[in-house]
């Protein structure tokens, strides 16, 4: 089988692995229903982006080779971050009863892996459909978010040897990641979402 030199096997096996670890936990929200979801949701994108962006640029300060073993405990802090930013704007809309894997892999991942993304959740008119997959699914997905994932480690990887620059521009890409699912989510739970059933 021919292996991308960029993304060796192990490497997306790993990041494969810590995204099923992020996406099969759904964290609970000390949120509540809000009469101004969109104000509050803003709000919350912006406080989740300025935590992703200081975390993630106090990890790429370590220079070289110690800089590199922290891409993998960068990228699990960021998901993290944002994974909590989805339940809390799920929250605020009044759907965070029917948060689940689906439609958290959606609101992760959708502004950098749209077209796979669409294995699991797809927008129809006004509503969003959530397809029901099995765990072998999910899992195919998660791998080809994954790989693409760790085409771009790859490159925050040379970053690392220039420490102050490089923790800056890697803090502003944390902040702007954040902030893009946190919108993706708003635009999400701000609509109706329809659970399809599969055919018996």
């Amino acid at each position: 089988m021919k292996t991308d030199v960029a993304t060796p096997d192990n490497v997306v096996d790993k990041i494969t692995s810590a995204l099923m670890q992020v996406v099969s936990k759904i964290p609970g929200s000390d949120e509540t229903e809000d009469a101004s979801p969109d104000a509050k949701s803003r709000s919350l994108i912006l406080k989740a982006s300025c935590k992703a962006a200081t975390v993630s640029g106090s990890l790429a300060l370590p220079p070289g080779p110690l800089g590199m073993l922290t891409i993998l405990p960068d990228l699990l802090a960021i998901w993290n971050i944002q994974r909590q930013l989805v339940a809390d704007i799920a929250a605020v809309y009044g759907k965070a009863a029917i948060l689940e894997r689906q439609q958290m892999i959606y609101c992760l991942f959708k502004h950098a892996a749209g077209q796979v993304v669409r294995d699991v959740a797809v927008r129809v008119g006004e509503r969003f459909l959530i397809r029901e997959a099995t765990l072998k699914g999910l899992q195919q997905v998660l791998r080809r978010i994954g790989v693409s994932i760790s085409q771009r480690a790859a490159g925050k990887a040379l970053s690392r040897w220039l420490p102050v620059i490089g923790a800056v521009g890697i803090g502003g890409y944390a902040f702007y990641d954040t902030s893009q699912v946190g919108k993706t989510s708003m635009a999400f739970f701000s609509r109706e979402i329809v659970i399809e059933v599969p055919e018996a």
